[in-house]
């Protein structure tokens, strides 16, 4: 098992790691619109978290020998699900290989955010 930490997506805001590599697999902490250069939320719409979400998985990814192209499965957490088309429109622009994907409302993400995102995939 190896831990994966990249400075190039934010710090864990709990006692967790960015990612674990295990098994031939990554799988990726849920990933919320924290830009790591100012450890803030700075877009207040879903189109601009989702793309910063999607920044910060593919730090993480990257950072394990990963790639978007080579996810599996993803789980992803709305704020709420009116959001639905704008999130998953840029969700697309990325996860062009179709991974299995659950997406569901919840009642609140950690520091308020819209929208979160986990990934499993090959590494």
């Amino acid at each position: 098992m190896q831990k994966i930490h990249t400075d190039n997506a934010p710090k864990a805001v709990g006692p967790y790691s960015q990612a674990i590599v295990s098994n031939g697999f990554v799988f990726t902490s849920g990933q919320i619109a924290i830009n790591p250069e100012t450890n803030t939320i700075e877009a207040t719409d879903i189109a601009g978290q989702t793309e910063q979400v999607m920044k910060n998985l593919d730090a993480v990814l990257t950072a394990s020998g990963s790639s978007f192209d080579k996810a599996v499965k993803t789980s992803c957490f709305l704020a709420d699900m009116n959001d639905f088309a704008a999130f998953n429109e840029i969700y697309g622009r990325f996860f062009k290989s179709l991974p299995a994907r659950s997406c569901v409302a919840v009642k609140t993400l950690p520091k308020n955010a819209l929208v979160e995102v986990e990934v499993i995939a090959e590494v």
